[in-house]
């Protein structure tokens, strides 16, 4: 693993070039160990489920009149879920499985003026201006406290959780300022503690000053907030949660490091902690925390760059009887480089870890460069009546000297395609008592991954899509009690269910989903969830082993499927399975391998190959997935019965012949003899290749069954197979009889009904061979013809001239009295 860049001076001022050095030394390290390390790519998705698909129905809530429903609050029965929109705060019915119903709904909208007042400030009217609730907590058992961004001049108000009525009237310009944003789509968090309000978000209209800050104090203490100039540079909160054993608040945010010395700005990951009742100084730090202390959180593979941007936070608790030190922070971390734009890694971080740094070293910033501090004070609650020296010592060192490194010191999830947003975990027991945890991760392409996190890697179960347009905004929450998970974006509130057990139709199918969720119930012969199975639950989350698991309950076969084509067309079977991780192959009822050059295979895992009589026959589809086999399809390809079949006596006959044939030969016959026009049709199926061999199987039967093939026909023909034969019943494959040996099945390539035509095809090459003799005999005689007269004039015999005679003049016939003209010699 690269050692992280070492401690440099701030980026105030200029860089001095033994520091900018160091720092691109480092970079080139780092990209020279990815460069040579190989990638480890995770495995994709187990099964996929498009949008709207019918084995994953989501529940949706959408209404053309509400649009970014992103901010989402539960309430305490988990029966009511709360929704802060676009100039609207919802209250939603999602105590019925499968549906959701709006209860009630409170517009709360900027006024013209407010609208007018923002866009003379540059801002668009329907993008920027409305009112977007990003702020939305329990302040009691009664009432929530909302804020908005309001035309970029953020409100708050107070809310009665049954009626959602406004209990209080925003009052003033910038009420609420530090409290919820006024970009709305600069990224904020918001956390409510003991009816108390801690929030962590920009204070100003540019979005360029930042704040963390506690509102809504009680017991008289003043609200207190952090000084940014020098504690906090250009933030980017994300999360927040709270420590009640210690009575601290957590934020998690990205931010620049000054503590590093790049050419570039270099972006680091943070956690940083507050104290729940710190009141301020009472001379210095007046108003402002004494207790604020941030630290690095480190997330990187090895010899890889870093994953240095933080994305999203989730708290999970820990398991009943172990003490909140085991509680258990998800986070969702991406570089800030291009080589890694795509890519995404999820670490996981111990709050015990987070407070052993928190309790080390610190580090101040003297002489230019930063330089350890050690005190028993720093990062600790209960200063204020500090002494001035003590609060100047916390002013001055804030940044913890260690760095919190992930559980295992490397990430529990690394994805080299996927750029993750959003996270949500939970900690389940598995069938053999084992505890698991599963992440809920959603992509910026729109799709909920559920990985299961194991010893030595992660199995993500399924991916579910969710939608489809990019959202700038969205946002998941989970209901540990119903089993549910719910994502907002700006198209509506879509439910996920955890699991969908009964989705898995086979023990096989069950076993190999490896949910933890999900086992067999051997006694209902149906998967379903752990906790509803009383006893013996199949399931095997680490290996997946379906021979040991489902032993009794193998899954069985599927029906074959009939595929009846014609001669010389081709022919494509198509295999799928809803696994992405299982391989496919075909096999041939003969039992032996498949040829290459008669069979092709695609990458969509069908099987082309020409229809003849060699290959004909049944075909399995099967599919592999860790070691285990099972048939996914049952092909029977037949031929089809030809259209003009008619009740006559079966018959077989195999006619070979010999036939040379060229381009003037056909011309020849086709001028010299007029052959009937069925005739002519059945030459046009006659294969003029080279020493052709006519195969005709031929079989009478009253009916033809109902055909069904997705073929192509090579000849562009398409021959009717609706006719009405019917098909012999040993034809048909016994379902029951799958479970044969390939050599025990029998090949049914059976003659097949059909007219016999052997007359007219004796008539046919009677005629051709007349034919040819005729033409044979014909370019004889005239062969004879051109040889018994010389077309020179000179008469080599004689040393004189022969007379020319008219090639066209025949020789008398032998015996005749016809007397020749007499020679005429030229005188000298």
């Amino acid at each position: 693993m690269l050692p992280h860049p070492p401690p440099q001076s701030p980026s105030v001022g200029r860089s001095t070039p033994i520091m900018a050095h160091g720092s691109l030394a480092w970079c080139l390290s780092a990209l020279l160990g990815i460069l040579l390390t190989p990638s480890l790519g995770l495995e994709p998705p187990r099964i996929s489920f498009p949008l709207e698909s019918p084995e994953r129905p989501l529940p949706l809530f959408s209404r053309p009149d509400i649009k970014n429903t992103t901010t989402m609050l539960l309430s305490d029965d988990d029966s009511t879920l709360f929704v802060g929109a676009q100039d609207a705060v919802l209250s939603l019915d999602v105590s019925q499985p499968d549906v959701i119903t709006m209860k009630t709904k409170m517009e709360w909208k900027p006024t013209p003026d407010d609208l007018y007042m923002c866009t003379t400030k540059g801002k668009k009217e329907t993008t920027d201006c409305p009112n977007f609730v990003r702020v939305l907590q329990p302040i009691n058992a009664t009432h929530l406290y909302a804020c908005g961004t309001f035309a970029y001049n953020p409100h708050d108000t107070y809310m009665d959780t049954d009626t959602l009525t406004m209990a209080k009237v925003p009052r003033k310009y910038n009420d609420a300022r530090g409290r919820c944003p006024f970009n709305p789509y600069q990224r904020n968090t918001a956390i409510s503690v003991d009816g108390e309000l801690f929030t962590a978000t920009t204070n100003d209209f540019l979005g360029k000053i930042s704040m963390v800050s506690r509102h809504l104090s009680k017991d008289g203490r003043p609200d207190v907030s952090q000084d940014t100039s020098v504690t906090l540079n250009e933030p980017t909160f994300v999360s927040s949660a709270s420590d009640t054993s210690e009575r601290k608040v957590y934020f998690f945010f990205s931010e620049v490091g000054n503590e590093y010395s790049f050419l570039d700005e270099f972006k680091v990951a943070r956690v940083a902690q507050v104290c729940k009742d710190d009141i301020g100084g009472e001379r210095i730090l007046q108003k402002r925390w004494t207790s604020f202390a941030k630290a690095e959180l480190l997330c990187q593979p090895p010899k890889e760059l870093p994953f240095n941007i933080i994305q999203d936070m989730f708290i999970l608790a820990p398991s009943e009887g172990y003490p909140t030190q085991e509680t258990i922070f998800y986070g969702i971390f991406t570089s800030q480089w291009s080589v890694a734009s795509g890519q995404s890694a999820v670490c996981a971080f111990r709050l015990g870890d987070i407070k052993d740094v928190f309790a080390g070293n610190y580090k101040i910033f003297q002489n230019h460069q930063w330089s350890p501090r050690k005190s028993s004070n720093l990062g600790k609650c209960g200063l204020d009546n500090a002494p001035d020296t003590t609060l100047m010592a916390v002013k001055e060192s804030f940044l913890a000297s260690g760095s919190v490194r992930p559980m295992g010191s490397v990430p529990v999830l690394n994805s080299p395609d996927q750029r993750y947003s959003r996270i949500a975990a939970l900690r389940t027991k598995a069938a053999n008592g084992q505890d698991y945890t599963i992440l809920f991760l959603l992509s910026e392409s729109g799709f909920l991954h559920k990985a299961v996190l194991l010893n030595k890697d992660t199995h993500i179960i399924e991916e579910i899509q969710v939608f489809r347009q990019p959202q700038l905004v969205k946002n998941i929450l989970l209901s540990t009690s119903k089993g549910v998970l719910y994502v907002g974006t700006s198209e509506g509130v879509t439910q996920v269910p955890v699991s969908q057990c009964p989705s898995y139709k086979s023990c096989a199918q069950c076993v190999l989903a490896r949910d933890p969720l999900c086992g067999w119930d051997p006694a209902s012969g149906h998967c379903a969830s752990v906790s509803a199975i009383p006893a013996n639950a199949r399931q095997d989350v680490d290996h997946g082993n379906v021979m040991k698991e489902c032993q009794g309950s193998l899954t069985a076969k599927p029906l074959p499927v009939e595929v009846y084509v014609q001669l010389n067309e081709v022919v494509r079977l198509n295999c799928s399975t809803s696994s992405n991780l299982a391989t496919l192959s075909w096999k041939s009822a003969k039992g032996s391998t498949l040829p290459h050059n008669l069979f092709f295979h695609p990458r969509d895992e069908s099987l082309v190959f020409m229809a003849t009589p060699d290959t004909f026959g049944i075909y399995y589809c099967i599919s592999v997935e860790r070691g285990y086999e099972e048939t996914a399809a049952i092909y029977t390809v037949r031929q089809s019965v030809s259209p003009r079949a008619i009740d006559t006596p079966a018959v077989q006959i195999r006619i070979t012949t010999n036939i040379q044939r060229t381009t003037e030969t056909k011309d020849q016959m086709t001028t010299m003899m007029e052959i009937p026009s069925d005739i002519e049709e059945k030459l046009d199926l006659i294969n003029f290749g080279e020493d052709p061999v006519i195969n005709t199987d031929v079989a009478t039967n009253n009916k033809t069954p109902d055909t069904q093939s997705t073929t192509e026909n090579l000849e562009d023909k398409t021959p009717d197979t609706n006719s009405s034969t019917e098909k012999p019943e040993d034809m048909t494959p016994d379902p029951q009889s799958s479970s044969e040996k390939p050599e025990d099945i029998v090949n049914h390539n059976e003659p097949l009904t059909a007219k016999s035509y052997q007359s007219e095809l004796v008539a046919v090459s009677f005629l051709l061979a007349v034919c040819v003799c005729v033409l044979v005999l014909g370019g004889l005689y005239g062969w004879r013809l051109l040889g018994r007269y010389k077309l020179g004039p000179w008469d080599t015999a004689e040393g004189g001239y022969k007379e020319e005679k008219d090639p066209l003049e025949c020789e008398p016939p032998l015996g005749s009295n016809k007397v020749s003209p007499p020679s005429i010699k030229e005188a000298e």
